[in-house]
């Protein structure tokens, strides 16, 4: 698949996890959670810039911890990441 469309989706999602987790919607932050892991699966890597491969790979880290407020400000913040890195690049 186009790298573009799958970070455009990474994006999307982390936005719903983020604004699922700061309206205590706490299921469905968790699945768009899962959904935002296999999508980074879904990038190929050798095909985006390396300090991007950096970003995606302490993504897994930032969904998992513990403070659903801290996941929900790091989503926020990863999905405007995915977001401006498509719009710089593609």
């Amino acid at each position: 698949m186009n790298n573009k469309i799958v970070i455009e989706s990474l994006s999307m999602d982390l936005l719903r996890v983020a604004l699922g987790y700061h309206r205590g919607s706490n299921k469905m932050a968790k699945r768009f959670s899962e959904e935002a892991l296999k999508r980074v699966s879904e990038i190929d890597s050798n095909k985006i810039k390396p300090y991007f491969v950096k970003i995606l790979n302490k993504l897994p880290a930032a969904l998992s911890n513990d403070d659903v407020n801290r996941i929900s400000e790091d989503a926020l913040m990863y999905s405007t990441l995915c977001k401006n890195y498509t719009k710089h690049y593609y």
